[in-house]
């Protein structure tokens, strides 16, 4: 039986440098709070306000580092919430995706797309992968056994990488359907 820790991914945005000086003001950078599970990510001190048409989500979280492309992910509830088109979609890929506003304390950026729901995933390193039979883009399902809400997750997919620790993310949505507790392990099946 393979297992993978399944964790909460909550709502949070990936900036570019030069939104954060936007936001932040000039020369800004990240002031890390605290070490994510996958190596070098890290949630930030800094935070912004999401707006959308309807209304925004104050206080979410930046996590660094910088990169090449701004990216808001949330629950499919925020995005209701706030007025977006729910978009499911792996992280980075946010071509013709809904945009927003992000508001922070020296500025705002409009983006023009970006906001997603992250689909559901697993990170491996090349050595778990091989040792479990599973490559990057392989889909699988993650049975999860909760108190009184076990599920079967279905529509995960596996993304290999050196970087990665391993670990399956999932959004509060999903880790509150099914009761999700911290250090929560999953049961890895290839197909039903």
């Amino acid at each position: 039986m393979a297992e993978i820790l399944v964790e909460t991914s909550a709502r949070h945005v990936h900036v570019t440098k030069e939104t954060l000086e936007i936001l932040f003001g000039k020369g800004a950078e990240l002031t890390k709070k605290k070490d994510l599970s996958q190596p070098g990510q890290f949630a930030s001190e800094q935070r912004v306000t999401v707006v959308g048409p309807k209304r925004e989500l104050a206080n979410v979280s930046i996590l660094g580092p910088c990169r090449s492309a701004d990216q808001v992910e949330l629950s499919a509830t925020d995005a209701r919430s706030i007025g977006v088109d729910i978009v499911i979609r792996e992280s980075g890929d946010i071509a013709g995706t809904p945009g927003c506003t992000l508001r922070g304390p020296a500025g705002e950026v409009t983006i023009k797309e970006g906001v997603i729901v992250a689909k559901r995933h697993i990170h491996l390193t090349p050595e778990t992968a091989e040792k479990l039979g599973l490559k990057s883009k392989d889909v699988v399902w993650v049975k999860c056994k909760t108190n009184g809400r076990e599920a079967i997750l279905g529509d995960v997919v596996v993304r290999v990488s050196e970087k990665f620790a391993d670990a399956m993310h999932i959004d509060t949505d999903e880790s509150n359907a099914i009761s999700a507790t911290p250090n929560l392990m999953g049961e890895i099946i290839k197909s039903l």
